[in-house]
């Protein structure tokens, strides 16, 4: 179960962002945001009525879910929707990549795990990548830039992506089935985004297109619904800096579709940095016991001749 979940959030979570592209036009980012999850709570709250899950829960557990909201569900998306704007889906997604490392130091932070040495070092080595995909950009850094605005955006979207994993991972642990608690957030996202569309939205409301509704629907019913519901599942069996691992892969996926779709070129400076990155995560993925076993692995010894083996026997 573990396994296809972990493929399912990579699919898709590797296609949102190509996705999120057919939203950027005459609408705000604000009311896009609000549509997508406002349409995606309606979906899972309908289907746990419909299956008799129980909705009532403490105001207490409320406030966590506002919170969970305001995180994963609203800011962090205003950053990644503005982030677009600046660079291409597949940057912003090797960005997002980096939300393994920022999840670990979050684990140590709230969850008193342990940070190992592979782990800082596959995280090293992941961020060497992250530089050198980026590096014209880094050189060249400024805030009044586009590409610098890009990464600050992305970089800050991560981050606040990452502390809605630690709420998330809370309100599961203290028992809020993941149905009920992403309908929830979702639901309090799409409303905490309605007054910032409501003042900052001055284009259309609603963009009747079949580009823009189409891309919306997916966003709501596979990116929100099927990816967050199988990303958030995954986090609650495994734990967050496990879980993260997904983000690992599906920065590729993003890179292909956007090398189809958005002519993104690959060049040997690309092509380092992506192999960097998954050396990196491949590192902190490493099972220790594995690496010890393969460090003490003896060298196959050569056959002895047919003669030796015959003496031996006979001994």
């Amino acid at each position: 179960m573990n396994a296809v979940l972990y493929v399912v959030t990579v699919l898709i979570w590797g296609s949102t962002w190509l996705a999120i592209k057919g939203q950027l036009g005459e609408v705000h980012p604000t009311a896009s945001i609000a549509y997508r999850f406002a349409l995606a709570a309606v979906i899972l709250l309908a289907w746990a009525r419909v299956r008799g899950l129980p909705l009532r829960y403490p105001l207490r557990v409320h406030g966590q879910f506002v919170l969970m909201g305001g995180l994963m569900f609203s800011t962090n998306f205003v950053c990644f929707y503005f982030a677009e704007q600046h660079l291409t889906t597949g940057l912003v997604s090797i960005v997002f990549a980096m939300s393994l490392l920022v999840n670990m130091v979050f684990a140590r932070l709230f969850f008193r795990r342990t940070i190992t040495a592979k782990m800082l070092v596959g995280g090293g080595v992941g961020l060497l990548g992250i530089v050198t995909v980026f590096w014209p950009e880094f050189q060249n850094f400024g805030l009044s830039s586009g590409s610098g605005q890009g990464i600050v955006l992305s970089a800050i979207g991560t981050l606040v992506f990452c502390l809605g994993n630690v709420v998330s991972g809370k309100t599961q642990a203290a028992g809020v089935p993941v149905i009920q608690g992403t309908g929830y957030a979702m639901a309090y996202g799409a409303l905490l985004m309605a007054p910032f569309a409501a003042v900052f939205g001055h284009g259309a409301l609603f963009q009747p297109t079949l580009k823009y509704t189409g891309s919306l629907v997916y966003l709501a019913v596979f990116g929100s619904v099927v990816g967050f519901g199988a990303y958030l599942t995954l986090l609650g069996r495994i734990g967050g800096e496990r879980a993260a691992y997904a983000m690992v892969l599906f920065p590729i996926v993003a890179l292909l579709l956007s090398t189809v779709f958005e002519a993104f070129r690959w060049t040997a400076r690309d092509l380092a940095g992506v192999a960097l990155i998954l050396i990196g995560n491949a590192v902190m993925l490493a099972d220790p016991a594995l690496l010890r076993r393969l460090a003490r692995r003896p060298v196959a010894a050569e056959p002895e001749p047919e003669s030796a083996v015959q003496a031996s026997a006979d001994r």
